[in-house]
């Protein structure tokens, strides 16, 4: 691998030369700086970031920690993070810690021993804040949190008001006419999930629907899978409910395919609403109806307030709660009793019968 040193030799410069041309620290006459860049191009040579970090104090880079890299959510909340980063002339250094504690703690050492100018940071849902907000302070970072909040005044916050969704997402069922509304939620003490379970807890509650709600409660870990297992327990409970919350799209999908399988078709007989609205929601079987975040604002912020952070424009801490919208699609439907009361008034405001405009016609017909 070629050296600075290789560079000035080639080019007939010092070494300062070469590092003012690769820096643009100084002037340099263009036919040298001219010598200089042909000569990197024909060695192939790489500045050494690590050095040039240490001098500026700055490394353009930043990190992410995310818990399942897997879960399609937080695959399009990178993408646009990533996005903002490249545009703002970051680079991002995505971590996935599999929603384990220790991941977690031996991701943030790492990152911070890469010099990251400032850090983004979904985190685990299973582990202990004390030991995170410990470690944060000691990294010395500026920091933003995302989706899910940890009780550390320094950092950053940018989240979705997770109980005002779920609210939306079960007076969405109530006003169809379902009453027995059952909830898969994500893991527990999750914070999103307790939030979103909340949320189905107060509609009901609003409502006076189902006094014992929790008997109606099932977990699904955030997953296809275990969205799948929960549909298929719930369905086989004596006295099924006619429609489901389930607290993310992911474990949605696993719901859907599960009522497949058993024969109850949605929304005819089921009705299902997640939460999140990834992109494929609009492509399952039936379209999903979800509970939108609105993950351009989340993504984008994340990175907004963060360089404000790095640059130097801010130094008390934010705050920032987001609301979510209900996107109605064909896996929601009106409960059964409303069809059926529906139905005899609809008759009888139709048009007349075919006999008496028949005689309508014959005496419009008639001279």
């Amino acid at each position: 691998m070629a050296t600075i040193k290789d560079v000035a030799l080639r080019a007939g410069v010092s070494v300062t030369t070469v590092s003012h041309v690769v820096n643009d620290t100084r002037h340099v006459s263009a036919k040298g700086r001219e010598r200089v860049e042909e000569a990197i191009r024909e060695l192939g040579y790489v500045p050494n970031a690590m050095a040039r970090s240490l001098k500026s104090n700055t490394t353009s880079t930043l990190g992410m920690l995310i818990p399942n890299s897997s879960n399609p959510y937080f695959a399009e909340i990178v993408r646009i993070v990533e996005d903002r980063c490249f545009g703002a002339g970051y680079t991002l250094v995505l971590c996935n810690t599999d929603d384990e504690p220790r991941r977690q703690s031996v991701y943030l050492q790492v990152l911070a021993e890469r010099r990251i100018d400032g850090l983004i940071v979904v985190s685990t849902g299973a582990g202990d804040d004390d030991s995170l907000v410990t470690q944060l302070h000691g990294l010395r970072i500026p920091t933003v949190l995302v989706d899910r909040e940890i009780a550390d005044p320094a950092c950053d916050l940018v989240e979705t008001a997770h109980m005002q969704g779920g609210l939306l997402a079960v007076r969405h069922l109530l006003s169809l006419g379902h009453r027995r509304i059952a909830c898969i939620g994500g893991p527990v003490g999750v914070m999103p999930s307790e939030q979103r379970i909340e949320g189905w807890r107060m509609a009901l509650a609003e409502a006076g629907a189902t006094p014992n709600a929790d008997a109606l409660l099932w977990r699904g870990g955030f997953t296809s899978q275990g969205g799948y297992e929960a549909m298929h327990a719930i369905l086989r409970t004596e006295q099924a409910p006619s429609a489901v919350f389930v607290c993310n799209d992911l474990m949605a999908i696993g719901a859907l395919r599960a009522a497949h399988e058993s024969g109850v078709h949605v929304p005819d007989e089921l009705s299902i609403v997640g939460f999140d609205d990834i992109e494929l929601s609009a492509y399952t079987s039936p379209p999903l109806t979800t509970v939108a975040q609105p993950k351009e604002r989340i993504g984008a912020l994340a990175v907004d307030m963060l360089l404000e952070r790095v640059g130097g424009k801010r130094r008390d801490a934010r705050k920032v709660v987001l609301q979510p919208e209900l996107r109605v699609r064909a896996s929601t439907a009106r409960h059964a009793s409303f069809r059926e009361a529906a139905a005899p008034s609809s008759s009888s405001s139709s048009a007349p019968s075919s006999e008496a405009t028949s005689t309508q016609n014959r005496k419009s017909r008639a001279p």
